[in-house]
């Protein structure tokens, strides 16, 4: 099961060829996804060979192999996790019961809803990137940009899998529709609002790929714990390709960072405008972006109280982050967890139900996650001498969504008045003036082992090849 076929039109490890009719309706899907490629994705990329990885097989000791292929000819296919026969649901209200092979009826909404809205995020991500590569850095980012898209076309194939295999007319129908919404189209936008938000720089990318992309990593974690053993297992196997995104976003910071401090040390300063007038991004504006990214990216989470929450979990569709490793029983009735709100001009703490509060878990978790790696960016700051930090704004800064949408709130988490938030929200989000100093340093570099002068190049280059490698070929 785990060595994929690639001598099929679509490949996969899913046994496709023996079920011709929903091999069929694949194979009439496809030509509408690569229309969708051509209309929508990389711009002006079409006769770049571009050294990419493909998937190979599920085995996490060499699943992918590189080499240079067109991005159209890409080979997307569908590739699930080895199962087990004696695979149970491990909690909510069926735990002990064998994990489910098929949709159970009574499940069947609330489960498609679930993947079309996954599968949704997957291709919004491209045509918001799809301007990118006329901007790249180096030829080194320009591969890691193409690689990231092509493997969210991946992403999205797997989904559309789930919604034709197990769905019938309704996936069908739900899987035409990921190809019809555009990221940011006024009539027929996206699902999330994240994904509708422009992405019009690197700086901006680099935030995306590790902010998004990492609430992508613990969305896909609690759906690879769900009973329905197709979505686990396919959610199992696009976490291995979603750790190199989130790689490409820290790694794009932490060299952004690198070459601003070089420059700090060498004029001798912080002052945003020598600095702006030497060419790189000054360390304001990069927390700015931060702050940003960072909250658009925690409403991605929903609401803090949910009753749609409760229900996934206790109908066993979606646990928690590393649900096996948690010391309770799994069914989570009876217990609280602490939500935030505001009285009477006052951040609050309340108890709720757990089961309610899944939502509010899951986004604490991703804190965690993501300020473990602020604090490697702030490592590279210290070990150039210089006093900035970065820091993750309070969660309730610049909320949209749930008790705290609204709410005007310092990052530093005090509850402050409309008219402090008007006088200062140019000094917490970025400005116009900001993103226009951002685009303007966006020139293409694209000589293999040539970085421009805002980011400093990457200890080592893909693959084991070295930095100057030729990551793609121009047509």
């Amino acid at each position: 099961m785990s060595t994929i076929n690639y001598s099929d039109k679509i490949p996969n490890n899913v046994n496709l060829s023996e079920d011709r009719t929903l091999q069929r309706a694949l194979e009439q899907w496809q030509p509408n996804f690569i229309n969708w490629w051509d209309d929508v994705g990389p711009e002006g990329s079409t006769n770049h060979d571009v050294y990419l990885r493909t998937a190979v097989s599920v085995d996490p000791q060499g699943w992918a192999q590189f080499g240079h292929v067109k991005m159209r000819d890409y080979r997307w296919g569908i590739f699930l996790n080895p199962g087990d026969a004696n695979r149970e649901i491990h909690f909510g209200d069926h735990k002990g019961e064998k994990a489910w092979a098929d949709v159970p009826g009574e499940h069947r909404a609330n489960l498609r809803r679930i993947i079309v809205t996954q599968g949704d995020t997957e291709p919004a991500s491209v045509e918001q990137q799809r301007h990118l590569g006329l901007t790249a850095p180096s030829m080194y980012d320009l591969r890691n940009l193409f690689q990231i898209n092509v493997e969210e076309g991946r992403h999205l194939w797997a989904m559309v899998y789930l919604l034709h295999r197990h769905f019938g007319r309704d996936g069908r129908e739900e899987a035409e529709a990921l190809l019809d919404r555009r990221s940011g189209d006024e009539n027929n936008p996206r699902i999330l609002e994240a994904f509708n938000e422009k992405t019009p720089d690197w700086l901006a990318f680099f935030m995306f790929t590790y902010f998004t992309d990492r609430d992508g990593k613990f969305q896909l974690s609690a759906l690879a714990e769900s009973a329905f053993d197709p979505l686990a297992r396919t959610t199992k196997f696009m976490l291995t390709e979603e750790a190199h995104h989130m790689f490409v976003g820290e790694s794009g910071v932490s060299r952004i960072v690198q070459r601003t401090c070089q420059v700090m040390n060498e004029l001798k300063t912080d002052d945003v405008g020598k600095l702006r007038a030497a060419g790189v991004i000054d360390l304001p504006t990069v927390q700015r972006y931060l702050n940003f990214h960072y909250s658009v990216t925690i409403d991605l989470f929903g609401a803090d109280q949910s009753s749609n929450a409760a229900t996934f979990y206790s109908s066993g569709l979606k646990g928690r982050y590393e649900e096996g490793k948690r010391e309770d029983d799994h069914i989570l009735k009876g217990q609280t967890y602490k939500v935030l709100e505001v009285q009477n001009g006052q951040l609050l703490e309340k108890e709720v139900p757990l089961l309610n509060a899944l939502n509010e878990v899951l986004r604490d978790d991703f804190i965690r996650d993501s300020v473990a790696g602020v604090g490697r960016w702030n490592k590279v700051i210290e070990k150039a001498g210089i006093g900035f930090r970065l820091t993750v704004p309070h969660k309730a800064f610049h909320r949209n969504i749930g008790a705290l949408a609204g709410v005007k709130m310092s990052p530093d988490g005090r509850v402050i008045s409309e008219t402090e938030w008007e006088a200062r929200r140019g000094e917490w989000l970025p400005t116009s003036e900001d993103r226009a100093f951002v685009a303007s340093l966006m020139g293409r570099v694209i000589e293999p082992g040539k970085f421009a002068n805002w980011i400093a190049p990457p200890v080592m280059g893909i693959n084991r090849q070295p930095v100057e490698f030729e990551y793609v070929r121009f047509g």
